[in-house]
């Protein structure tokens, strides 16, 4: 599955199949909050966090894919992220794009 956040695909010819969205809710754990607070009153990454929002990443992107791949699709262009807190301490993160068929070469 070919993902690019451009509109088209260099190259080649494509069909619009439709818009696939994925998403992924994580709530933050107690140890995690205790160590990420004691690390911001220091400063630098907090990287429990850091690995959570990848985690979280790749799986709403495995969901968009998968998602892609019902409709028949090659790739998924237009892919953007976005992420928010639901609630305290849980974030979502969401990305969406549009599906497309390879047609062909420019």
């Amino acid at each position: 599955m070919i993902l690019v956040n451009t509109e088209s695909i260099p190259g080649k010819r494509i069909q619009a199949l439709g818009l696939v969205k994925g998403h992924f809710v994580q709530s933050k754990n107690v140890g995690r909050d205790i160590m990420s607070g004691l690390k911001s009153l220091v400063g630098g990454e907090l990287k429990a966090y850091s690995e959570m929002l990848q985690e979280s990443r790749e799986r709403a992107t495995a969901k968009m894919v998968a998602e892609a791949e019902t409709l028949g699709a090659d790739a998924i262009v237009n892919v953007r992220y976005m992420s928010s807190q639901v609630m305290t301490g849980a974030a979502e993160v969401m990305v969406y794009g549009t599906a497309v068929k390879v047609v062909g070469d420019e």
